[in-house]
């Protein structure tokens, strides 16, 4: 980490219970030349990946339907969000952990992925960098239920939509996830369904 702007970093762990939330004590050089204390907390929950499947012949994504807890308490009514596929690193590469985390939570064994964003989701409060990427399935692809693993109590239900249908569900609201908006999005803007 190099910023001359920034010096004398302490830190203090203030919870290690879930995921680790740490509050970071610095100095600040702001543009007169002076310096001020400044106190900013960061949840760090590690890296994470994420990856719209997609079908071009019959233009349709798979998404995922689970539920939120945290979208719960700050109004979602029912807690359930609907995404795409993803999961946290936990010490994999990018690439190996989307391959796996896209057979547990929808069932389906796919090689190849393309990388399109790196990018901080929340990054004035959160450490997490999330890899965003592409792939393409087939039927024959479908090696299981999918549902997530069992130990992560995950209840994951698997849904298959049209592109059309899951860009009306991103307008009327019903998609809320940016992760999952963002892939759709680049699908849109880049014809990958074309």
């Amino acid at each position: 980490m190099k910023n001359s702007r920034i010096r004398n970093i302490r830190k203090e762990l203030l919870s290690d219970n879930w995921y680790t939330l740490n509050k970071f004590t610095f100095e600040y050089r702001k543009e007169d030349g002076t310096w001020e204390t400044q106190q900013r907390e960061a949840y760090d929950r590690g890296n994470g990946a994420a990856i719209l499947l997609y079908n071009k012949k019959k233009r349709t994504v798979v998404l995922t339907r689970q539920f939120r807890m945290p979208t719960y308490v700050n109004g979602n009514e029912d807690g359930m969000m609907i995404e795409v596929c993803a999961g946290l690193l936990d010490g994999d590469h990018p690439e190996d952990c989307i391959r796996k985390e896209v057979e547990e939570e929808t069932g389906y064994q796919i090689h190849d992925v393309q990388k399109v964003y790196e990018t901080y989701m929340s990054p004035g409060s959160v450490t997490e960098i999330l890899y965003l990427f592409i792939g393409a399935y087939e039927d024959r692809m479908k090696v299981g239920e999918g549902g997530g693993a069992e130990h992560e109590t995950e209840n994951i239900e698997v849904l298959e939509v049209s592109f059309d249908g899951a860009l009306g569900m991103m307008r009327s609201g019903e998609i809320k996830d940016a992760k999952t908006m963002m892939l759709l999005q680049y699908a849109l803007i880049s014809g990958l369904l074309d």
